[in-house]
């Protein structure tokens, strides 16, 4: 397992040639309140070369668990959320998946990452045996209530992933203008 920082890239499939399927892992603890509680809401991304969403059916979330053509789908329950790629059945009009949690502002009013701790994203092979590690790094989200954990993209024929950590003070509709994706 390799443990990554906020910036870094990692040859996915060239390092593990036989990787058909990958286990991204999402997962956080939230501080507890007595008031309002922050509910963290995972999300992937389906990206075009120009870094924009293919269409809007191409987020993948709560309420569409999977890609139109199935290859990225919510599944497992070993992290908080879990969501699998199966990698030769992404679209070749797909550049790249992005995957991003969000403080969801309709359940218990507005939130920021300032209560949530121990957030990660993590991938691993079909038999849970972790590959990469990224931990998002703590301590500036007062005013996040969206952020890329990180992305897996295509490059010389295989995939890669880059572990970022961007946050957004704009929350879900930030990430919306910036992916061309209707709310």
């Amino acid at each position: 397992m390799a443990s990554m920082v906020a910036g870094a890239n990692a040859a996915l499939t060239a390092e593990n040639p036989q990787l058909a399927t990958v286990v991204v892992g999402l997962g956080w603890s939230v501080i507890p309140s007595r008031g309002p509680q922050t509910e963290p809401v995972a999300a992937a991304i389906l990206c075009d070369s120009s870094g924009r969403a293919v269409s809007d059916e191409h987020m993948v979330f709560f309420n569409q668990i999977a890609s139109p053509d199935g290859s990225v789908q919510f599944l497992g329950d070993e992290d908080q959320e879990q969501i699998d790629v199966d990698l030769p059945g992404v679209p070749e009009a797909v550049a790249k998946i992005t995957f991003i949690v969000y403080i969801d502002p309709d359940l218990r009013g507005p939130g920021t990452f300032a209560s949530v701790r121990d957030a990660y994203i993590r991938l691993a092979d079909p038999q849970n045996r972790e590959l990469l590690r990224f931990e998002i790094p703590s301590g500036t989200a007062q005013n996040i209530n969206a952020m890329v954990f990180g992305e897996l993209y295509r490059h010389s024929g295989g995939w890669k992933f880059r572990a970022v950590g961007q946050g957004y003070t704009t929350g879900l509709r930030g990430v919306a203008d910036d992916f061309r994706i209707a709310l």
